[in-house]
This record gives structure tokens, C-alpha cells and sequence, in this order.
């Protein structure tokens, strides 16, 4: 079942929940057409490669999906992986919207465009947003056993950890970064050009030392990890304050090693880049039925009385549902603070870490 006190604390991070009337959608049937997308394929753009955790997440939601858009379109998954999830908003961004194309792009999709990241060629208030299934999150910080970092102290004096992530700019990039920053690390080495799953094999093969992940992956896809002490894990990161996972309730959260005022702003900056999940998203000049015809298809999964055991399931994890409204909202209303957003860009960079 979906857990409530997250929901709620998400409503909280949000600000306020929005409860606009949906838009009313005209019935084909009643004007003796059929509808739009009968006999139609929607291709769900992936900016990830096949087999993550986000693939599961995507596909979790399209097998509910067909069945509530009118005309029960067929909906096949393709993976343009590259720059963290950068490659496909661009391409989303560049694409004449025809409603038959969704992106489903990741977590760093904000960030990296607020932060002015390399590659960047898209901007976030010009899509349509069609929600997301994964808000919030729970992250671990974890080095691999043979490197003999088995508490803090050693994670701050040991020099040149290799840390690896999908792209710079990403959101596990990121907090990996933020994590160096407030601890502090020792001359940190930061590798990105991976897809998540090849940055455990990297790590399980000696070629990275460690690395930021959701806690519900490391325990779906490497159980024995937690169970055996395969890996030293050393610090959380609850998107979602509270939002603890009881494997790793033990280790210290994030914001336990901030300073100041002005670290907990970069903190909770970052958090509100991952609070709107890896979104669904479709080109602004598509048309607004379909706009409507998908969002309101999409609101119908999230309330589905089987989505959310379906979504634990296959993904490991609760969904934490942001509704395509409250997205939209969202994303034209994110509070930017200059200074706060100039620190942060310099910290999520490729470049040497600023001094504290």
C-alpha cells in the first residue's frame, strides 16, 4: 500500500497541493470518431539504458497505462542513454510534439538545466509534464569492503576515493559531491560516463571505490551486499526528511554534517531537484488534447488500487506519486536563490570542489 506519512511529507516539500479541476476531455465516441490513438503506438523515450532501476520504474507505469488512454494504444520502450539522461531531453526537446512520443528522463533533468550543466539544450518550463512515480527517495553512500574504509574518519582521511556516477550533473553525482563538500573527503576522484548498473560492476571489479545509490536498488538488485557486509555503508540521504529506510536507519543523514545556514540551502536545493522524481515528459507544442488525453491517463494509473503493489513489486520500492498538476506547478514555481544556485553549480561541476 502506498505509504501516507510520505505522501504527506512530500505534500509538505511541494508546498501546497493544487486541486484544479481536470480538463474535460471531448468523447470521440460521442462524435462517432474513434478515438485518437486507437490502432496508434506510443514510443516511451528512455534516457537510460535497459535493465536500472529506472527502466523498471518507467515500465511499472506503462503497463497500467495503455489501458486508460481511449483507444488502448500499444506503448513500446526505447533507451537513448547518454550525459546522465541529458541526450533524450534534448532530443524530447527538439521533437515536434505529436503526443505519440513521452520522455522519461531522470532525476537530474532539473538540476542540470538550473545549474547551467554541460550539454544542456533544453529549458525545464517548457514541457508538459505527465508526473512521476518516484519522488522523494532514499539514498546510501557506500565504498566497496576491500578498500578497508570501514568508518567516518577513515572516509575523511583516505585520499583519491574513486567515486563513480552517470554523468556530472546528475543527482547521485551530486550528493556524492555535497557529501565531499560537508564531510570533508580527501582529494576525492569523481568518475562519471556510467549507467547505474555498470557503476557497481565497476565497483564489485576494483575500477571505483564507491558511490551514492537509492537504497531500494542496492537491496533489490544486490541483497548480499547488506546481508553479507559486502559493502561499508556510511551515510543517508533522505530526500524527504524522516523518509528513513530501516536497513540503514543507523547511518548518519546528510544534513547531520552541514555548518550553516547556507549549507542546509545547497542541501534542501538539491533535495527539491529530486522531489519531482524522474518525470514523464512530452514537447510543449504538443497538442492540448493529448496533453489532456495522457495526463488525466496518467492521474488514472497513479490511483489504480493495483498500481502501487504492482510498483513494489517490479521496482523494490513504494511509489511516491507526484501528479502530473502538481509537477507543472512545481517546476514554474522552484524558488532559485542566485547565490545558493552559484555555490551549488560550482560544487555539482566537473571542477576541483570550492573551499568550504
Amino acid at each position: 500500500m502506498i505509504n501516507r506519512a510520505r505522501l504527506n511529507r512530500l505534500a509538505v516539500i511541494l508546498i501546497v497541493a493544487f486541486c484544479g479541476s481536470p480538463v474535460p476531455l471531448l468523447d470521440s465516441a460521442a462524435l462517432g470518431q474513434a478515438p485518437f490513438y486507437q490502432g496508434k503506438t506510443i514510443t516511451v523515450i528512455q534516457g537510460r539504458g535497459p535493465g536500472g532501476s529506472g527502466d523498471m520504474r518507467a515500465r511499472a507505469i506503462t503497463q497500467f497505462l495503455t489501458k486508460y488512454i481511449p483507444g488502448n494504444p500499444t506503448i513500446v520502450h526505447e533507451f537513448m542513454p547518454g550525459g546522465g539522461g541529458l541526450k533524450a531531453a534534448n532530443h524530447m526537446y527538439n521533437l515536434k510534439g505529436d503526443g505519440l512520443t513521452i520522455g522519461s528522463v531522470s532525476s537530474g533533468f532539473m538540476a542540470s538545466a538550473i545549474l547551467g550543466g554541460t550539454g544542456v539544450n533544453y529549458q525545464v518550463e517548457k514541457f508538459h509534464y505527465l508526473g512521476a512515480a518516484d519522488a522523494g527517495g532514499h539514498y546510501v553512500f557506500y565504498t566497496r569492503k576491500d578498500l578497508g574504509v570501514t568508518n567516518l574518519e577513515k572516509l575523511r582521511a583516505t585520499p583519491g576515493i574513486r567515486i563513480g556516477a552517470q554523468s556530472v550533473g546528475h543527482s547521485n553525482y551530486n550528493i556524492a559531491r555535497l557529501l565531499a563538500f560537508f564531510l570533508p573527503m580527501k582529494d576525492p576522484r569523481f568518475v562519471a560516463g556510467y549507467a547505474s548498473p555498470e557503476i557497481d560492476l565497476a565497483i564489485e571489479r576494483g575500477e571505483l571505490d564507491s558511490r551514492f545509490n537509492q537504497s531500494y536498488s542496492v537491496l533489490q538488485n544486490n541483497p548480499e551486499w547488506v546481508e553479507k557486509k559486502l559493502m561499508d555503508f556510511h551515510v543517508a540521504l533522505e530526500i524527504i526528511k524522516g523518509d528513513k529506510n530501516p536497513k540503514f536507519a543507523h547511518l548518519p543523514e546528510l544534513e547531520s554534517f552541514t555548518k550553516t545556514e547556507r549549507d542546509r540551502q545547497l542541501l534542501n536545493l538539491q533535495r527539491s531537484f529530486r522531489v519531482t522524481g524522474s518525470p514523464l515528459i512530452l514537447p510543449l507544442d504538443t497538442p492540448k488534447d493529448r496533453v489532456a488525453i495522457l495526463q488525466s491517463a496518467v492521474t488514472k494509473v497513479f490511483k489504480d488500487p493495483e498500481f502501487p503493489n504492482y510498483f513494489k513489486k517490479t521496482v523494490g520500492d513504494d511509489p511516491e506519486l507526484v501528479f502530473p498538476e502538481v509537477m507543472d506547478k512545481a517546476v514554474k514555481e522552484l524558488k532559485r536563490p542566485p547565490e545558493v544556485v552559484e555555490l551549488l553549480k560550482k560544487i555539482a561541476g566537473a571542477g576541483a570542489l570550492p573551499p568550504r
